[in-house]
């Protein structure tokens, strides 16, 4: 068995503030080591279900956040961007499975440290009329490629935000939310423990069917605010709904993601 490992950071068990999340803040440097170690106790799952091969991609910010020397040596890297499947690169190497690990939920909802793709930049995301996180979002373009989301970790927000999408997943809870930058955490040993039994279980038993949203595919966006979607809407295929948003056609949820994440570059122009 193949499985891709797509690791972010803000679901992380011990993380509940921004600062623990950027680079060059003062608490980052020990949160990306909580990141890695919650991406260990992954693939350390994957094999112990019997993995014959795995690849971590480092789905948070700039995509380089877990240093690689301490990565598991069984495993593959997957870092830096630009890349074309964003979060989920790595999906069309042949995996058969995606965990999803230290994720969170979508942006305006409770969870801690709540965003979808871009915080600065995006107000919610939806397709063909279904508002998605980015699990949603990345779990739809494995499932385009037929690769479910065999497990997922991320606090209970999170879980119940995306339970009706990935009915059969293994979900893991790392903490509680109790406000955006509030909550009540495993400790990362806890945590780490967890997610490996939860991996281990996903992938030793039957995979649940893939997540899949049929083309042709609606994508509206609302923005942040009307000077991101004046800026957005400078790119001919959008078409403008109000102030803040607009949508755009794709014919497949990789060419969504290539949009938005493109979309998402444009933002730093404003900030």
């Amino acid at each position: 068995m193949k499985v891709l490992i797509s690791t972010d950071i803000e679901g992380v068990a011990g993380i509940v503030h921004p600062d623990q999340t950027r680079r060059g803040a003062p608490d980052y440097e020990r949160a990306r080591l909580w990141m890695v170690q919650e991406a260990n106790a992954a693939i350390a799952g994957a094999f112990a279900a019997g993995a014959d091969e795995v690849w971590v991609n480092d789905s948070h910010g700039d995509f380089r956040n877990m240093p690689a020397d301490l990565l598991d040596p069984r495993a593959r890297a997957i870092q830096g961007k630009p890349r074309a499947l964003g979060m989920m690169a790595g999906v069309d190497l042949g995996v058969e499975a995606a965990c999803l690990v230290g994720y969170h939920s979508r942006a305006h909802g409770r969870g801690i440290l709540a965003h979808t793709i871009n915080g600065f930049a995006f107000a919610s995301i939806a397709i063909n009329g279904q508002e998605l996180g980015e699990a949603g979002i990345y779990g739809a373009l494995a499932g385009e490629l037929g690769v479910p989301v065999a497990m997922a970790s991320g606090d209970d927000v999170f879980i119940a935000e995306n339970r009706a999408l990935f009915p059969d997943t293994v979900f893991v809870e790392t903490k509680r939310a109790t406000g955006c930058h509030s909550g009540i955490s495993l400790a990362p040993e806890a945590s780490c423990a967890a997610i490996r039994a939860g991996v281990a279980v996903a992938l030793g038993r039957p995979l649940p069917p893939p997540f899949r949203i049929p083309a042709p595919l609606s994508v509206e966006i609302r923005a942040q605010s009307p000077a991101l979607a004046d800026l957005f809407c400078q790119w001919p295929s959008l078409h403008r709904l109000d102030g803040s948003a607009f949508r755009f056609e794709a014919d497949s949820v990789a060419n969504a993601v290539r949009v938005i994440n493109g979309l998402s570059a444009m933002s730093s122009l404003l900030r």
